[in-house]
Formats: C-alpha cells, sequence, structure tokens
C-alpha cells in the first residue's frame, strides 16, 4: 500500500472518532501539516471529508453514500446463512430466520435439525403471529400503537393447549417480548416443540428479522432450550453487526 493512501485511510478512520483540527491529525500522523493539509484537500475535493468555520475536519457525506450503498446491497438471507449454518451444526438443532412482510411473519431461510425430526415450517410459509416465537419477535419490534390493531385481526387458531387465545393475553404477551429482547414458544404451535428467538436488527439499529432455535422437548426439555439463548443472542449479533449495527455501551 502506497505512503499516501495509508495516511489518507489513516485520516478517515481517525475522523471517524471524532472531529479533529490539522494540528491534532498531524500529531496523530506524525508528519508535517503540510503533508496532512495537500491530503485532506484532495479528500475534500471528492466530498470524503469537510470542514467547518473553527477549520475542524470531519468525515464527508461521499462516505455515508458509499456505506448506505455498500449496505443496501446486502442480501440479509445471504449475510446470514453463514451464521445460521454454524449455529445448526454448534447445536444440531433447526434454525429459522422469518421477516415482517404485509402483515405476516415469513419464514425465509430454514435449516434442519440433525435428528430425524422435522417441522411443519418451510421457507416461504407464513409463521403464526400468536404462537411461534418468531411471529411474537417481529410484532414487539413494531411501533406499540400498531399492536392493538394486529392484536385484534389475529383469528387466534388454537394448535395446542398453550396457545395463546385472546388478545389480551397477546398483547401482554408482546410487553413481556420487548421487555426481555426475546421469545418463546412454550409448546405454543406444536405441543412437542419449544423454541427460543431474538432479533437481527440493521445499521439504523431497526429490527429486520427474527432468528429461532427449535427443540423437541424428547431432545431437550424448556429450561434447556432456555438455555441455548446465548447462543441465538450471540448469533444474531453477529448477523447484525453484518448489516451494520453497533451495540450500546451499556449492551
Amino acid at each position: 500500500m502506497s505512503q499516501s493512501l495509508q495516511r489518507a485511510l489513516t485520516l478517515l478512520v481517525e475522523l471517524g472518532e471524532e472531529p479533529k483540527s490539522l494540528d491534532q491529525l498531524a500529531t496523530g500522523l506524525g508528519v508535517h501539516k503540510s503533508t496532512v493539509l495537500r491530503l485532506l484537500q484532495t479528500m475534500e475535493g471528492e466530498r470524503f471529508v469537510t470542514h467547518d468555520s473553527e477549520h475542524r475536519y470531519r468525515l464527508g457525506t461521499r462516505l455515508f453514500e458509499l456505506a448506505n450503498r455498500s449496505l443496501e446491497g446486502r442480501d440479509l438471507r445471504t449475510v446470514a446463512r453463514p451464521h445460521l449454518s454454524a449455529l445448526n451444526a454448534a447445536t444440531g438443532q433447526t434454525v429459522h430466520l422469518a421477516t415482517y412482510e404485509s402483515g405476516e411473519a415469513v419464514y425465509i431461510d430454514k435449516l434442519d435439525a440433525t435428528h430425524s425430526v422435522r417441522m411443519y415450517s418451510r421457507i416461504g410459509r407464513p409463521a403464526a403471529l400468536h404462537c411461534t416465537a418468531v411471529g411474537k419477535v417481529l410484532v414487539a419490534a413494531l411501533p406499540r400503537e400498531q399492536w392493538a390493531a394486529i392484536a385484534e385481526r389475529l383469528d387466534y387458531r388454537k394448535f395446542t393447549e398453550r396457545t395463546i387465545q385472546s388478545p389480551e393475553q397477546y398483547l401482554a404477551e408482546l410487553e413481556l417480548v420487548a421487555a426481555q429482547g426475546f421469545a418463546e414458544d412454550h409448546e405454543e404451535h406444536e405441543s412437542f416443540i419449544n423454541c427460543v428467538a431474538v432479533p437481527i436488527r440493521n445499521g439504523t439499529g431497526a429490527v429486520v428479522a427474527a432468528l429461532s432455535v427449535s427443540v423437541p422437548d424428547m431432545l431437550l426439555d424448556h429450561d434447556q432450550v432456555l438455555g441455548l439463548l446465548p447462543r441465538a443472542r450471540a448469533t444474531a449479533d453477529a448477523v447484525s453487526t453484518e448489516l451494520g449495527w453497533s451495540p450500546s455501551p451499556d449492551k
């Protein structure tokens, strides 16, 4: 890599932390101010940096444009697949990826468990909003003012004895999911399946998908499935990071 290019990249990294003066940047690079100024003028001409009236330099709009194009070009399923595969291999259990589309939670990817038990779910098939973990995560991520309307329109089909049966129950469940940051399907959709789901976020922090791990109770009981939550969260965070998300410092 050329010395000038290396210095220019170093300047961008420095300015990514906070706006800085010419003196600060020159000191950081360990070179004369005239050298740094020439680089900054070239980058400013291409809108990679800009400066204010106090001659403090900051990142320019060209960088944000490029970053947005890069993130927009990253297909969620393509980005997520290696991470889902790793989670599937590590747990041996069924892993789902779902998004919220036109009022429905839709499975966009699935990796089957290594054991012989197969689940009802299929890629492209909707997931019931009231009794699947991915459905709960996706609805709980919507603005609260939309919850009541969604709760009222559901038909609350009873799949098992544990299936939520009313708008009141559903709204209480959404509050719980929003508070704890994950959702459960405790034998609510299929009588022998327990499931945990967590959100996947993009660069703005918005929830764009839900990831779940589903396990037959003959293999792991409810508490053991909850024990998979940290691994599921780590996987979702890894996907989110690739989509541009950055966790808050207190996470």
